[in-house]
C-alpha cells in the first residue's frame, strides 16, 4: 500500500519539529513576560461556537461532523480566535482587561494559497476589555517582537481600517449583500468591478470616495491625501485619526497604510494589519480589532489581537536552533557512576543517547559528535571519531 497524505497535509520531521518547538517556547515565554496567559481550547466543539461572529468564510473552511452523543453538528477548529473569545466571555468572565495567548493545530478544508498547509500551527495573542488605541499599539509591538525573536527582519506592517469602509458603505446606502461584494472587490483592487457595482449610488462624493480607497496606499503622507479625498464624516475622521496616531507613536516600526487592504468583513471592526518579513512573499502574521465578535457570545467586549502560522514562521526563521547533531553517546554499562554522570549532563542541557547493541550505521548519523569514556576511573566527554 502507498502511504500518502492528503493534499496540503504534511508530516513534521525531527529537524523541523525541533525548530518548531524551540520557537514555540521562545514566543510563548515572551508573551507570558508581557502578561499574556496561555489557554488551550479543545480541538473540536459545536459548530455554532466555532464560527459565531466570523461569517460564512470560516464556516466553509471548517470540517463538520455529527456528534454521536448529542446529535448536534460539531466542527474541527479552523481558527482558534473565536474559541479564545468564548473563553474570555464565559469562562474567565473578567470585567477588566484580559490578555490571553494560545498555540495549537487548526484544520482547514482548503489551503489559503498553493504553498500553504491545511493544518497550520496557529499561535496568537489576544487582548480583551480595552477599546482604546493603546491596546492596538501593544499588540502591534508584541507582533514585531515575535518576528524579532524568530530572527525574521520585519519589512513592513500594512495597516487598514474596516471602520472607514463601513462608514462609506453605510453612507452609500449599500445593503449587506452589496457591502460584502464591494468589500471583496476592494480587497482585489478591482476598480472597474467596483465602479460597476456603485453605478446606482446617488451620492457622487461617497461613490468617488469608495473608488479612491484602492489608490490610497503608501507612507503616513497618504493619510493627508485621504483626508483631502474622503468626505468629512465623523466615522471617517475617527478612523483617520487612529491611523495618524499609529504613525506618530510607532515611528520605530515600518508602518505602511493601505485603505483597501481589508479582511474579515463579518469579523473585524476597526484597525486591521498584516506583517511582512524578509524572504516571505505572503504576510507572516495578521490581526486587528474585532470588538463585535464577543457580542455573539453575549458580552459587549472590546478585543484586538493577531495570529500567525508557526510552521510558516519557522521556515523563514534565521535564528539557529540546537538539534541532535551535538549529542553525547553513552555506553550501556551497569555502573552507578556512569548513570550519575548521564543524569548530570542531561540536567545541564546536554542530549545523551545510549549505545544500544546492534546499531546499524554510524553514531554520527544518529546525531552524536561526542562520547562518554572512562579514563583513570573518571567519566569524561571526548570527541567521537
Amino acid at each position: 500500500m502507498r502511504w500518502g497524505l492528503p493534499d496540503f497535509i504534511q508530516d513534521v520531521l525531527p529537524d523541523e519539529a525541533v525548530r518548531l518547538e524551540e520557537l514555540r517556547r521562545r514566543l510563548l515565554d515572551a508573551f507570558r513576560a508581557h502578561g499574556y496567559r496561555l489557554v488551550i481550547p479543545p480541538l473540536i466543539e459545536y459548530l455554532d461556537s466555532l464560527t459565531t461572529g466570523a461569517g460564512e468564510d470560516l464556516r466553509l473552511c471548517t470540517y463538520q461532523l455529527i456528534d454521536q452523543l448529542s446529535g448536534r453538528t460539531m466542527g474541527v477548529r479552523a481558527d482558534m480566535t473565536p474559541q479564545v473569545t468564548r473563553i474570555d466571555s464565559h469562562l474567565l468572565n473578567h470585567t477588566g482587561v484580559s490578555r490571553l495567548c494560545y498555540c495549537g493545530s487548526v484544520l482547514r478544508t482548503r489551503p489559503s494559497s498553493l504553498t500553504a498547509t491545511r493544518e497550520p500551527l496557529q499561535l496568537g495573542a489576544e487582548l480583551y476589555g480595552h477599546a482604546g488605541l493603546e491596546a492596538d499599539i501593544e499588540v502591534l509591538r508584541l507582533l514585531a517582537e515575535a518576528l524579532r525573536l524568530a530572527g525574521i527582519p520585519l519589512i513592513r506592517i500594512d495597516i487598514g481600517h474596516v471602520g472607514l469602509f463601513r462608514a462609506l458603505a453605510d453612507s452609500a446606502g449599500l445593503n449587506e449583500a452589496l457591502c460584502e461584494e464591494a468589500f471583496t472587490l476592494l480587497q482585489g483592487k478591482d476598480i472597474p468591478g467596483l465602479r460597476a457595482l456603485l453605478a446606482d449610488v446617488k451620492d457622487c462624493s461617497v461613490r468617488k470616495a469608495i473608488l479612491a480607497l484602492p489608490e490610497l496606499y503608501g507612507g503616513k503622507e497618504i493619510l493627508d491625501a485621504a483626508e483631502a479625498r474622503l468626505p468629512r464624516m465623523p466615522q471617517v475622521a475617527v478612523a483617520l485619526d487612529e491611523l495618524r496616531q499609529l504613525a506618530v507613536k510607532l515611528t520605530d516600526l515600518p508602518l505602511s497604510f493601505d485603505l483597501a487592504d481589508l479582511r474579515g468583513y463579518h469579523y473585524h471592526s476597526g484597525l486591521v494589519f498584516a506583517a511582512y518579513g524578509s524572504g516571505a512573499a505572503a504576510a507572516l502574521a495578521m490581526g486587528g480589532r474585532y470588538d463585535r465578535v464577543a457580542r455573539n457570545f453575549g458580552r459587549d467586549r472590546a478585543a484586538t489581537g493577531f495570529s500567525l502560522d508557526l510552521r510558516e514562521l519557522t521556515r523563514h526563521s534565521l535564528t539557529a536552533v540546537s538539534g541532535l547533531t551535538s549529542a553525547i553517546l553513552a555506553p550501556l554499562e551497569e555502573d552507578p557512576t556512569l548513570q550519575d554522570e548521564i543524569t548530570a549532563l542531561r540536567k545541564a542541557g546536554e542530549v545523551v543517547i545510549g549505545a544500544l547493541p546492534g546499531h546499524e550505521g554510524t553514531w554520527k548519523a544518529a546525531g552524536c559528535n561526542r562520547q562518554l569514556v572512562k579514563r583513570d576511573g573518571q567519566w569524561m566527554v571526548t570527541t567521537l571519531h
